[in-house]
């Protein structure tokens, strides 16, 4: 049965390593630095099957390179829209990865706007429903824009959500409790972030990482799956000063508040 386990890399990424505990094979999800990884394969004592790359952004990639010199002829699977050294299996959603020694299937999902060309992985079994999706969506919130566009991200948000709603998201940032606050300001009034938030800072008080969550959760807390509701197109109204047409032109202006104002 699939494991995930989180390396924690920098002031608050997330490597994520895939892994069977019985076969002692793994795979990394956007190693951006290479000491941590082979660390904790060395401490496991685990071989590296793959590495799997969301996108092109430096605290994703930066370790590639010292793993692919610690591990020769390793496959490096990365977005086909993008430049990143050391591919060597460029992807879109009409391919799937398979990792033999995991016994593991990863569709693969187009979900630009972070980056223009930003993929996402997704396991779809019986037993486990993960997607590991980078910079796209985070507990509570979601990427800035930055050589995508407002409706790309907005556009792959609406495909995660599509998603079976016990999926498991591992997104690669520990921003939740600052993700908490900024939809705190979108709807003060939402219980179920309160208890949230106080679940998140018990987690993390006892060093345990706020992720995964989950997309059920995510209808219950994000703000930016959440464009289409009456409370969130008021406070949207609000921020713009002006009526807001789209559950796209409500997700900008929160976007570009969160941009602009909070973070």
């Amino acid at each position: 049965m699939l494991q995930v386990i989180p390396i924690p890399a920098f002031t608050d990424n997330y490597i994520w390593l895939l892994t069977n505990e019985e076969r002692k094979q793994a795979a990394i999800v956007d190693p951006g630095d290479a000491a941590p990884v082979i660390a904790e394969l060395e401490n496991r004592g685990m071989e590296l099957e793959a590495i799997l790359i969301t996108h092109h952004h430096s605290d994703h990639i930066g370790g590639i390179a010292d793993l692919v010199k610690r591990y020769p002829n390793i496959p490096v699977y990365g977005p086909a829209q993008e430049f990143i050294p050391h591919i060597t299996q460029a992807l879109d959603e009409t391919k799937t990865v398979h990792l033999d020694k995991l016994n593991l299937d990863l569709k693969v999902l187009d979900v630009p706007g972070h980056t223009a060309g930003h993929i996402a992985y997704y396991c779809d079994s019986e037993k486990e429903k993960s997607l590991f999706c980078g910079d796209t969506l985070f507990a509570n919130g979601c990427g800035r824009v930055f050589d995508g566009t407002m409706e790309d991200l907005y556009c792959s948000l609406n495909k995660i959500a599509k998603l079976p709603v016990e999926t498991r998201l591992y997104c690669a940032h520990e921003y939740t409790l600052d993700n908490i606050g900024f939809a705190k300001w979108v709807e003060p009034d939402n219980q179920d972030l309160i208890e949230r938030q106080e679940q998140c800072w018990e987690l993390l008080d006892s060093g345990r990482p706020t992720v995964p969550s989950t997309l059920e959760m995510e209808f219950r807390t994000n703000p930016f799956l959440r464009t289409h509701l009456p409370e969130v197109i008021v406070k949207a109204e609000e921020i713009a000063g002006r009526e807001t047409y789209t559950p796209l032109d409500v997700f900008t202006v929160l976007r570009i508040w969160k941009d602009t104002e909070y973070d």
